[in-house]
């Protein structure tokens, strides 16, 4: 879609400011420009594209490792299919959806203590999520409310701080670490991948859960989404060092509010060990559009399937 050089000159300064204002502590943006002609602005054309053709509010699926991106890469897609498109977009993350503190105390209780960390598939509120998502796909749109999660409380926000949505949008990103991820073979849970799944797991319990819920209910909601985007970082090993600096991120976000030490984040990122290098050894087949990620944290490159 061809745009005038006066639009193309407005988005690109809505994106800097953008940029700039996500620029903390020592990970500045590399190849800004660069990366707004080559990567954001041909993945929203291939989503206004999409959306033209069918004229249904789109679902997008954007998935890829912690510290991959993923909530920035979001908010500049919102702003150029806004500006280029004049799509109304809104943003979400699977994160919103878990379950309360009290409804994973019960649930460690009850099925494994593993169960008490927020993260995998069994923890998040997926009668809420599924209802969310048919709600937003619906002819006859309904207003309604999306829920936040507060994790420098470990719990879900008040009411008060929760999405208000009042319009029908055109575009949907739903974005999280396991959106669109596939169940495991039995026989590939048998052996652990960490010292979590060998001292804490012993039974298999906590891993045999959390694939049953990926092949039943978090099937039925990854059904709805339209369009996969995957965020490919090089390796596993990157995502304890990218958790590290969205910590730092989180602390100035949350006022000094008490954060995870590099310790408490090394033990607490195995417990997405299992679905992540699934993902990076599998999903690329099936996500439309593929973007690698290089060591340095930069888009390397892109692929559309």
């Amino acid at each position: 879609m061809q745009k005038s050089y006066l639009s193309y000159k407005r988005l690109t300064f809505k994106y800097l400011n953008f940029i700039k204002s996500q620029e903390v502590l020592s990970e500045p943006f590399r190849n800004k420009k660069e990366q707004l002609d080559n990567y954001y602005l041909p993945i929203s054309e291939r989503i206004y594209k999409d959306y033209i053709e069918n004229k249904k509010t789109l679902i997008i699926g954007l998935t890829g490792g912690q510290g991959s991106g993923k909530s920035t890469i979001s908010k500049i897609l919102k702003i150029i299919l806004k500006e280029n498109f004049k799509l109304n977009t809104v943003i979400f993350s699977i994160d919103d959806f878990y379950k309360t503190l009290k409804q994973r105390k019960i649930m460690s209780k009850k099925v494994s203590s593993l169960f008490l960390t927020r993260g995998v598939p069994g923890t998040h509120d997926t009668t809420m999520l599924f209802n969310c998502l048919k709600n937003l796909k619906k002819s006859k749109f309904r207003k309604f409310l999306i829920p936040k999660f507060d994790k420098s409380t470990d719990d879900r926000a008040s009411k008060k701080k929760w999405q208000r949505i009042n319009l029908k949008p055109q575009i949907v990103i739903f974005e999280g670490w396991c959106v669109g991820a596939e169940p495991q073979k039995n026989k590939d849970l048998i052996r652990p991948l960490n010292n979590l799944e060998k001292e804490e797991d012993r039974n298999r319990v906590w891993r045999d859960r959390v694939n049953k819920e990926l092949k039943t209910v978090y099937k039925k909601i990854f059904g709805l989404i339209d369009y996969f985007i995957f965020l490919k970082v090089p390796n596993f090993e990157h995502v304890y060092k990218w958790r590290l600096l969205q910590e730092k991120k989180l602390k100035l976000q949350s006022k000094g509010k008490k954060i995870m030490s590099k310790k408490q984040i090394e033990k607490f990122i195995m417990f997405y060990e299992r679905i992540t290098k699934n993902m990076l050894k599998n999903f690329s087949k099936r996500a439309n559009t593929v973007v690698n990620i290089d060591t340095q944290h930069k888009l390397k490159s892109i692929k559309f399937n």
